[in-house]
């Protein structure tokens, strides 16, 4: 299986921040998104790709990992050593190390945090089997094929986990160590569901099956990173489960709050003279009325055409920010129009103090 280069599919340096990252992914997903480039199955491919080198790479976690083993995972997996046990080369905080671990670095205990993230109900399908098999098909938990696992000290949980495709288990209690297993009280079970900003403007579900139950968590309009949704009482042994969503980020929007932010490109035309242009919100088009003398990085406010505020009947506004579009490659009679029609502006100079 081929090794995916996430740093070269976004074209930025293994140092990049977070900041280049997105910026770098902003820039290649509005180029090849697919109602940019309808049917067009290598725009379509390359916007997974990017879409999956994102997923890596924006995430901390996922990163560390990624970086840690590099071209040696494929080693690493055939080996089907345990990170985790006494020895290992990667020590405890290994890519592929135990799933379940308290807060205080006892398995089992309350508190204990069941992490997954899904990138879908498939939990990755649209991933690359490079994704999957690096980071598990619940992206980022399972071990690789033929990782052995050591002593389960805590409740398995690929039960729950199984309905989103997903898996995990307990973390081991040592370097092939037997641990004694007292009465445990109930357990808090965290878990982290990966929501597009649309899922996340309409209100979407993920499923969890428990015991052959199969428990459906609604996730409300208006959520945003971090929002938690509590199932009381659905967890191992009575506890209960803490879903906390984290929304992804958008090729053409960004989120501040309740509030949306976009940029508006216009021609020179329309910014010169003025006139009515559609733009694309969350919502559907709507034709946004442009006044002759438009300035690039004029901010226009769309009321009520941002994110639904959670669990209220409310909505933000959507700002876009005009981007005027200045013609390039123009021949000579072009040119000469252009200075002709300028020079009846008596436009004075901007960069003279005023």
């Amino acid at each position: 299986m081929e090794y995916q280069d996430y740093y070269q599919t976004l074209g930025v340096p293994r140092a990049a921040s977070q900041a280049d990252i997105k910026k770098a992914f902003r820039k290649l997903a509005r180029e090849n998104h697919p109602d940019k480039k309808p049917g067009d199955k290598t725009a379509e491919a390359r916007f997974k790709a990017v879409n999956e080198a994102n997923a890596v790479l924006s995430d901390a976690d996922k990163r560390k990992k990624y970086d840690r083993l590099g071209k040696d995972w494929e080693a690493y997996a055939r080996a089907g050593v345990d990170p985790d046990a006494a020895g290992s080369p990667f020590g405890a905080g290994s890519p592929f190390g135990g799933f379940a671990r308290s807060a205080g670095g006892a398995a089992g205990g309350p508190g204990v945090r069941y992490e997954f993230r899904t990138s879908g109900g498939a939990g990755g399908a649209d991933f690359s089997d490079f994704f999957r098999t690096f980071f598990g098909a619940d992206g980022g938990t399972a071990p690789p094929p033929g990782a052995r696992r050591g002593p389960a000290t805590g409740p398995s949980f690929d039960d729950i986990l199984s309905g989103m495709g997903l898996s995990g288990s307990a973390s081991s209690a040592g370097a092939g160590r037997a641990a004694a297993t007292p009465p445990r009280p109930r357990t808090t079970a965290e878990a982290a569901a990966e929501i597009d900003l649309e899922e996340a403007y309409h209100g979407t579900t993920r499923r969890l099956e428990l015991d052959g139950r199969r428990l459906d968590v609604t996730i409300p309009r208006g959520a945003a990173d971090g929002t938690k949704i509590k199932l009381s009482g659905q967890g191992p042994r009575g506890g209960d489960i803490v879903v906390t969503t984290k929304v992804r980020s958008h090729p053409v929007f960004s989120r501040k709050g309740n509030d949306l932010e976009r940029d508006l490109p216009l021609t020179l035309a329309e910014a010169v003279l003025g006139g009515e242009v559609p733009v694309a919100t969350l919502k559907g088009k709507v034709l946004l009325r442009i006044p002759p003398g438009t300035q690039n990085g004029h901010r226009f406010r769309l009321k009520g055409q941002g994110m639904p505020v959670l669990r209220g009947e409310d909505f933000g506004d959507l700002y876009a920010k005009a981007r005027v579009i200045v013609p390039r490659d123009l021949d000579d009679e072009m040119a000469g129009s252009a200075r002709a029609f300028f020079d009846t502006l008596h436009q004075p100079d901007p960069r003279t103090a005023t």
